[in-house]
């Protein structure tokens, strides 16, 4: 029996990892290194596509989105909020600030005159239609 190796929970490497990583890691740090990328989903239904993307915290003049040679571009900057260090008192700052940008590369279906963008409450919806040749198309067929 003594060739039997004793069991380590997987959760036990993980926390011992996580602990040597963030040694010395002050919780109360001012600052955290953060990225700014929104979430997005992708819808297709039979005459567009949908994007939809949670861009919380940005100014309508801060976003934009082009269609250039195939590719959707949705680019912006969320500016960072101004503190006055003499007068406020800060503990901690999660929120990401800077600028971002997302691409995707439309399906040749999509007419890239027909892209219309709302902004909405932190949520940007894009819908991208279809070219007419591109719409499935129903054939009757007859019986003879």
């Amino acid at each position: 029996m003594s060739g039997l190796i004793r069991y380590q929970s997987p959760a036990l490497a993980v926390s011992s990892w996580f602990d040597e990583l963030f040694s010395g890691w002050d919780p109360w740090e001012k600052s955290l290194p953060t990225t700014l990328s929104p979430k997005v989903d992708v819808i297709e239904d039979k005459d567009s596509y949908k994007i939809t993307a949670d861009i919380p915290g940005i100014d309508k003049k801060d976003l934009k989105v082009e269609v250039s040679n195939g590719v959707l571009l949705i680019s912006g900057e969320k500016k960072e909020e101004k503190y006055d260090k003499d007068k406020d008192r800060y503990y901690h700052f999660e929120r990401s600030y800077g600028s971002f940008e997302r691409q995707f590369r439309l399906p040749e279906e999509v007419d890239p005159e027909q892209v219309d963008a709302k902004y909405t409450n932190g949520v940007l919806e894009l819908t991208l239609k279809k070219s007419e040749k591109a719409k499935p198309k129903q054939i009757e067929v007859k019986i003879e």
